[in-house]
């Protein structure tokens, strides 16, 4: 089995692939941001090979797994190749769910060039879950893409790596000061590096211009309404969509603020509901501190049978966002985005 590729030897695979790319990628991790930037390279590499059609599903251990197995096996009217995306937040896919990727992991292996290429989302896996079947099946018929979590002390350093991209530099006390007001946030920092070359010419950044700019933060952030959204004030949460609305905010960015927020959320309350070390798992998805008792309050309001809706009903606008039209859903992603919003906001009102 090949050893796993990180965030970096991924582009150096891509760009070595060309036409060719494997008929089976896996990615793991809890990073947001860099989950997202991997798949968007996958898509892209994807894209320029050909596969021009994307069917993304969501899926757990109650799911109906025979339409994952149906989707590769159906051919396009018009002989288009595509991208299947498999997203497992859970990370769990229940006995059917994990024969039938262990059956698509044997597909890939007999058909090295395939019309649909397959795309597996996971969390972090522990050591447990990494020693199954089915992930050793995906491991050993495809690539698997590992993309580990930046350690706080590493911050800065990544900071400064993001910067040379834009061609811009700090010195070390600035990347330093920049790690400690992202608090650990890789989007944030992200947000911020992106800022900074929207306001600064390439070269060196002085200290006194990247203070000015990081702390001048809008009034309506998406992690106030985070915060708001967890704490259950339901008024709170529409003022602060609508103010983000009105500034011009990427809804892109709400719905991962809002929608990641809930997936993570989704897992901890499975892990309470069947008995396990959830607080452990707060430590290892990062959730501490102010967030973390935000987070319990929730947590503490809304059944857990509750969470996969959530998940199911965020996927649903991120498709509205892409212009998709969506069965039972309002036309407005900003609309849609509110009621997404007040499934756990909401229940807070009207628990008190």
């Amino acid at each position: 089995m090949a050893q796993p590729l990180d965030a970096d030897r991924l582009a150096e695979h891509l760009q070595r692939a060309g036409q060719r790319l494997a008929p089976l990628y896996t990615i793991s991790g809890d990073e947001p941001l860099l989950v997202i930037e991997a798949a968007d390279a996958l898509r892209a590499a994807a894209r320029q090979s050909g596969y021009t059609d994307r069917t993304s599903m969501i899926m757990d251990a109650r799911s109906d797994w025979s339409a994952v197995f149906a989707a590769t096996q159906s051919v396009s009217l018009f002989g288009d190749k595509r991208i299947l995306e498999i997203k497992l937040p859970t990370g769990k896919p229940g006995k059917t769910g994990a024969d039938t990727l262990t059956k698509l992991a044997t597909q890939a292996t007999a058909q090295p060039d395939p019309d649909t290429l397959i795309v597996v989302s996971l969390p972090r896996l522990d050591k447990a879950t990494r020693d199954a079947k089915w992930v050793q099946a995906l491991a050993q018929s495809g690539m698997m893409i590992d993309i580990a979590s930046i350690e706080r002390g590493r911050l800065p350093a990544w900071i400064g790596a993001r910067l040379a991209r834009q061609n811009q530099r700090a010195d070390a006390a600035t990347l330093q000061w920049m790690a400690d007001k992202v608090e650990g946030n890789l989007l944030a920092a992200h947000q911020e590096i992106q800022k900074l070359g929207l306001l600064y010419p390439e070269g060196q950044l002085a200290a006194q211009d990247v203070e000015r700019a990081v702390l001048n933060v809008a009034r309506y952030d998406v992690f106030g309404l985070r915060d708001a959204m967890l704490a259950g004030d339901a008024p709170r949460t529409i003022r602060m969509l609508e103010g983000l609305r009105a500034e011009g905010e990427a809804l892109p960015l709400v719905l991962w603020a809002v929608g990641d927020e809930i997936r993570l959320l989704a897992r901890v309350a499975e892990a309470r509901a069947t008995g396990q070390d959830a607080g452990a798992l707060m430590r290892r998805l990062r959730i501490f501190g102010a967030h973390e008792k935000l987070a319990l309050q929730a947590l503490g309001r809304i059944p857990a049978k509750a969470w996969p809706a959530a998940v199911q009903h965020a996927h649903e606008v991120d498709r509205l966002i892409k212009g998709l039209t969506v069965s039972g859903r309002l036309a407005d992603p900003w609309e849609e985005m509110t009621r997404l919003a007040l499934r756990v906001a909401a229940a807070g009102s009207r628990a008190r």
